[in-house]
């Protein structure tokens, strides 16, 4: 069948169109999105913006008229942190399902880490053992790990990169201090985890998903992304470590220069650099590898699941 898939992630809106069937790799059909950026349209009290919501609306009928377009026929709509987290959540949902027809499915932390590591498990396979995902969004961290597919731990931390961003990083580039205080946040948020993470024992196979670590692995040297998803990239510690102070010290306008890097992610991969480093850091990872798949195809291959019983 044809499917649809309505991301509102915290950095993009992305509506995806793919066909599937059970047993099969989703094959992607159609991609239509924008860069909207929820994470960052907040006012003081911690609200989504009229100018934010009213996009959002806007890319939802947009949306929809790809689906009709393009012979969808089912649509799975979510929303993820930056609506979940919002003052005005609630208040959003209902004017866009006012507006536009569609419910937005809210998923929570938990949902958000438990399909992203399903997907990350369909895609590697039972030979990985053991796997620890790492997922960086643009409202919050997303970390599960477990020898199903079913994770065995799964939390969801609100450490996303451009959540960061708006709320440490002011100035370009950010003063020394406030990236020393955003490192030290990082770490004491993410150290609260380790335990819990750490009882189930040494992971097997470490997997980092989104487009956060998609691109702190292109400026690291692994292949660009032209070459197709079949292709393995890593990123190893020592190179992010060493890739730190000098996304510290360059301008937003210096980082849509390196490899990969797009202009709407690149004010806010210094955060996400800083949370990977952490991440791994705490979790004695010294590599993990580029997963392909992330959340919508973990929406994606639960759907088909529940068609095949």
């Amino acid at each position: 069948m044809r499917l649809g898939v309505l991301d509102v992630g915290s950095n993009t809106v992305h509506f995806l169109v793919v066909d599937a069937h059970p047993g099969a790799a989703p094959l992607p059909a159609y991609s239509h999105k924008i860069e909207l950026r929820l994470a960052e349209l907040l006012d003081g009290e911690g609200a989504i913006r009229e100018d934010g919501v009213r996009q959002l609306i806007d890319m939802v009928v947009s949306s929809m008229r790809v689906a009709e377009d393009k012979g969808v026929e089912e649509v799975l709509p979510f929303a993820t942190s930056a609506v979940r987290e919002a003052a005005n959540g609630e208040a959003v949902l209902r004017r866009v399902q006012e507006e536009t027809g569609v419910e937005l499915r809210v998923l929570s932390g938990g949902d958000e880490a438990r399909l992203t590591f399903l997907a990350a498990r369909r895609w590697y396979g039972w030979s990985s053992g053991r796997l620890l995902l790492l997922d960086i969004g643009g409202g919050s961290l997303e970390i599960a790990c477990g020898l199903d597919e079913e994770p065995d731990t799964a939390v969801s931390l609100p450490l996303g990169a451009g959540r960061l961003t708006a709320g440490w990083l002011p100035g370009d580039p950010p003063g020394p201090e406030r990236v020393r205080e955003l490192r030290k946040h990082v770490r004491a948020e993410i150290a609260r985890t380790v335990a819990e993470v750490s009882r189930l024992g040494p992971p097997d196979h470490v997997v980092g998903t989104s487009k956060t670590f998609k691109q702190l692995a292109r400026i690291t040297g692994a292949a660009r992304e032209s070459e197709g998803p079949l292709v393995p990239r890593r990123l190893p510690r020592g190179a992010l470590e060493d890739w730190v102070p000098r996304l510290a010290a360059m301008t937003t306008e210096q980082r849509v220069l390196l490899p990969g890097v797009s202009a709407g992610r690149a004010r806010q991969l210094l955060a996400g650099a800083l949370v990977a480093e952490a991440a791994m850091d705490l979790y004695r990872v010294d590599e993990l590898d580029i997963c392909p798949w992330a959340l919508r195809e973990g929406v994606i291959l639960r759907r088909l699941d529940r068609m095949s019983t």
